[in-house]
């Protein structure tokens, strides 16, 4: 709403610019040149009334409600499209200036319903405290004429309403959906008095361009646009900043809250991952979280086919505790494991692998991060030395060419979309690398790539080593930055390779799907940029060669030397809220928190001497080797906390084969998720909204996580992992989430300056910090790369050994969509299925056509993992023989079909080329029969749990 939106008045006073001294109501004032006379104003404590200027939208001047006197200056210009002057005298109170603004405050007034009494906006309106500012008292021109107060309302979109009788057409929606979020979707219009806001052509929200990502909405200066949660709840009387539990972009938000009803989330301006912008799913879905299938008490049963059985917390963790001894009691100390979420913070993740180590007494922890990003973090550390993206987001905003590979970014990071899709408004030239033609290619207005490399999935390595060819023959590189920067030796040895004939753009044209003439023109394009940009997702990684192409990225970024400085850079678009955090907090088998390896003997000191254990020296398993282990029979048990394995694993049926193999599953959850249909323990777990702690984002950014209310189970999960611990004979003792990253901070030279005192003082920070940099790293590589010399490596591609043939000839791929996140657990309950209501599969027109497929068709996809069915969509954004979905439904089966390739260095699965045969059916598959009695069955033990336990 609009108190929500402070006028962004022009650049503050600060060392090194122009000065400029004018006088504002008799008081001298000092500004940079170029403020505005607004912002001056403001500077010196002067207030002046305003509606349309707000914060983060340029200069308008419609309400002329702003305007002042200015001496020698003819009329009065509006004082926030009026830039300062040296010596400028400026009015802004007389009584010429008051009667000229209560007359305009009339006019909008003449036009408004009378009902501010009972307004939801109520005490959170622009138009009542400016009109209350400026004195008006009464309207002179009545009512009866010609008006809008009848216009009907749009209650269209589940989260807001538009109701145009409370509309001012003051554009500030206009503006902050073109400039804030660069969607379009609103316009004014006709002319004079007819003007209007319209979303599309005059058409409801949910049928227009609209993203719902709720700029319009906060601009809004009255209850024009409304939330519908402040409509039925009222005004919100107390808020806490914390951080978004989505996608890795990490925004900041105002929890808004009456007691512990949530009222509404609001983005913060002083966020530095999105500085007061945000997407559908952080503004609007965050009703899971208080949803009725939130699970709030501890379950357990001896077997999975037993219905469950009510328990206190002390049980609970009593009986888990035993079950996971007795395994380890006959089958050894190596027969269990665990896994961190990739969605709780980094002190809950610590802990849970603080436990396996040191109260489990092995190695077996892994994180969800396996399955999307653990590539990059395996490339990035072997060519610069550490697991992470190098730039802060705000990067790009000095990118003059910005390469996009494998990643969606307005889908899957629609925030940072939003940011990019501004830097390419301005001029900034864009190159996109992916199968599908993404919305960045197809639906951003005032935008178009340069080039999209349409390649066939699969082939990443081939094409990113082909604009490497094009680099070194043509004589593109930055020698200079390469033998200051970069060890020559392997630099000398990669040019050898690459420029080998086998990799040009004609060489691989055939096998890539590329036009050859345009991979040239966009390798040239990006190697001659000022500043390039490359940002990747999990296009990239999932792919049994995603590691190579992560170092081919590096070694592109590094051979140009777009890297180390603002605007460059190599960006992995991490895929869940806590996906960097996770890694950095010792979540995979082979490493402690920090990166450091396990075998190292010191590192390993360090961390026996803190937690009075001795560590094992040798790694554990990754997931896909426990899934092996326990089928085999020598991994027996398990702990997952906050993730949902049975479904976002890669062959379901080797996934649901493993864990109706082991002897006790203990899942800790908000939701009975799939993998809980297989647990023998069920563990209640939080909410982001219910715990304290932090998140670290894609860009590195350690962001504080606040607790709003009460937890629904009544605890947090990290004291749910501490009393496991205490349970098992390792004592754990904290108090708070601050101590936990207190032993963080001394433990990981990454981490040695955080605190949450620190957080509080700067709001976020990005990693490292420490002595060396008590503030942050926004920046990565500055001077030197973390490893000293930057490391190339040579890129042989490798087909992936999944192929089509005559049975399988098109190859399926995966995504995600803008409306639902990850699995679907949180976005599934909550309005968002309006957008989405089920996982589809896109198919080319051609192959629709050779099919006998029409749009909306039952179509069975067959895989040599498995089959299912789901509904068809026939688009164009397909090039002919591939095929895409996305996962966020269980009952899709998309992973049923996916297969258990991996790949070469972290067993990352190869998510993204599967050979299908896809036909017409008329009836889903077996698997989906099998998958709903299933669920059925689980349901119905549920339902008796809470009969009986009401009983």
């Amino acid at each position: 709403m609009s108190a929500n939106f402070e006028i962004d008045y022009g650049t503050p006073v600060s060392s090194g610019q122009d000065k400029v001294s004018l006088e504002i109501d008799g008081h001298k004032v000092v500004v940079n040149s170029g403020t505005s006379v607004l912002r001056a104003a403001a500077e010196a404590g002067i207030s002046i009334p305003k509606l349309c200027a707000t914060d983060s939208l340029e200069p308008f001047g419609s309400c002329r409600m702003c305007l002042v006197q200015i001496d020698g200056a003819r009329g009065y210009p509006a004082s926030c499209t009026t830039p300062v002057a040296e010596g400028m005298k400026v009015h802004t109170q007389n009584e010429k200036l008051a009667t000229i603004r209560k007359g305009i405050a009339e006019l909008y007034i003449s036009d408004h319903p009378l009902d501010c009494l009972t307004c939801a906006a109520n005490g959170d309106c622009e138009l009542q405290d400016t009109v209350g500012a400026v004195g008006l008292r009464d309207v002179r021109y009545g009512f009866a004429g010609e008006n809008h107060l009848g216009a009907d309302k749009d209650t269209s979109n589940p989260y807001f309403s538009f109701d145009p009788s409370k509309c001012i057409v003051c554009s500030r929606c206009v503006r902050a959906c073109e400039e804030v979020q660069g969607t379009f979707a609103l316009t004014i219009s006709g002319r004079g008095f007819e003007s209007h806001v319209s979303p599309g052509q005059d058409q409801a929200f949910m049928e227009s361009e609209c993203v719902s990502c709720g700029a319009c909405v906060q601009a809004c200066p009255t209850a024009t646009l409304m939330e519908k949660s402040v409509i039925d709840h009222g005004q919100p009387e107390h808020s806490t900043i914390t951080t978004c539990a989505y996608c890795g972009v990490g925004c900041s938000f105002r929890a808004e809250m009456k007691g512990e009803q949530l009222v509404r989330m609001v983005p913060d301006k002083n966020g530095g991952a999105n500085h007061g912008h945000s997407c559908v799913k952080g503004r609007f879905a965050f009703g899971y979280a208080t949803h009725k299938d939130r699970i709030t008490t501890p379950m357990i049963r001896d077997k999975i086919s037993d219905p469950w059985r009510v328990v206190s917390w002390e049980e609970a963790i009593q009986y888990a505790a035993s079950r996971l001894k007795q395994i380890q009691g006959k089958y050894g100390r190596h027969s269990i494991g665990g896994i961190t979420s990739s969605r709780c913070t980094n002190e809950e993740t610590f802990l849970v692998q603080k436990l396996i180590r040191a109260g489990f007494g092995n190695n077996n922890v892994d994180t969800c991060a396996r399955v999307c990003h653990s590539p990059t973090g395996y490339g990035l550390k072997t060519t610069f030395g550490e697991s992470s993206g190098t730039q802060t987001f705000d990067s790009v905003k000095l990118a003059d060419v910005i390469l996009v590979i494998g990643a969606n970014p307005t889908d899957g990071h629609p925030v940072f979309g939003s940011l990019m899709k501004r830097r390419l408004r301005e001029g900034a030239k864009l190159i996109v690398i992916d199968p599908r033609s993404i919305d960045l290619v197809r639906k951003s207005p005032h935008i178009k790539a340069e080039y999209h490399l349409k390649l066939r999935p699969g082939t990443n390595v081939a094409v990113v080593t082909a604009l490497a060819h094009v680099i070194v023959t043509e004589g593109l590189t930055d020698e200079a930055f390469v033998n200051e920067r970069c060890d020559v030796e392997s630099f000398q040895k990669w040019k050898t390779f690459v420029s080998l004939p086998q990799h040009s753009p004609e060489a691989i044209a055939e096998l890539s799907g590329v036009n050859p003439e345009e991979l040239r023109a966009a390798a040239r394009l990006y190697a001659e940029a000022g500043n390039g940009a490359i940002y990747y997702g999990l296009g990239v990684t999932e792919h049994s060669q995603g590691s190579t192409t992560v170092i081919g990225i590096a070694n592109l970024a590094m051979a140009t030397g777009n890297i180390g400085r603002e605007g460059v850079g190599v960006n992995p678009l991490r895929g869940q809220n806590n996906v960097q955090g996770s890694c950095d907090m010792g979540s995979f088998p082979h490493e402690f928190v920090g990166y450091r390896h396990v075998s190292d003997t010191s590192t390993r000191a360090l961390f026996e001497t803190a937690w009075g254990v001795k560590l094992e020296s040798e790694p554990g398993l990754r997931i896909p080797n426990m899934f092996a282990a326990a089928i085999d029979g020598t991994f027996r048990g398990l702990y997952v906390q906050g993730e949902d394995i049975a479904q976002s694993d890669p062959d379901t049926q080797h996934v649901h084969h493993a864990l109706r193999s082991l002897d006790c599953l203990i899942v800790q959850d908000i939701f009975l998720n799939e993998t809980a249909k297989f647990a023998h323990v069920f563990l209640p777990g939080s909410s982001f909204l219910e715990k304290n702690g932090t998140f670290t984002n894609a860009e590195r950014r350690i962001s504080p996580v606040r607790k709003v209310m009460t937890p629904l189970a009544g605890k947090e999960d990290w004291e749910v992992t501490q009393d496991l611990a205490n349970a098992l004979g390792y004592p754990m003792h904290y108090s708070h989430p601050s101590e936990i990253m207190a032993e963080i901070a001394s433990l990981t030279p990454q981490f040695a300056g955080v605190s949450y005192e620190k957080l509080d003082e700067l709001g976020s920070i990005q990693w490292p910090c420490n002595d060396s940099a008590p503030e942050g790293t926004p920046i990565m590589h500055a001077d030197t790369f973390v490893r000293g010399k930057g490391r190339f490596l040579n890129t042989e591609y490798i087909a992936t050994p999944e192929r089509t043939n005559r049975e399988y000839p098109l190859i399926l791929t995966t995504g995600r969509i803008l409306s639902q996140y990850n699995v679907g657990a949180q976005t599934r309950r909550t309005e968002n299925v309006a957008w989405h209501d089920e996982d589809r599969l896109e198919i080319h027109p051609h192959d629709a056509e050779v099919l006998g497929i029409a749009d909306g068709d039952w179509v069975g996809v067959k895989s040599r993992a498995g089959e299912t069915v789901m509904h068809a969509i026939i688009t164009d954004r397909m090039q002919p023989g591939v095929v895409y979905t996305t996962f966020h439904f269980p009952h899709s089966g998309a992973n049923v079909i996916t297969t258990d390739n991996s790949d070469w260095a972290t067993n990352c699965p190869e998510y993204k080329v599967t050979a299908v045969h896809v036909a017409k059916v008329a009836q889903p598959s077996e698997w989906q029969a099998q998958y709903q009695s299933f669920s059925d069955d689980q349901l119905a033990l549920l339902e008796n749990r809470i009969f009986s336990t009401a009983e």
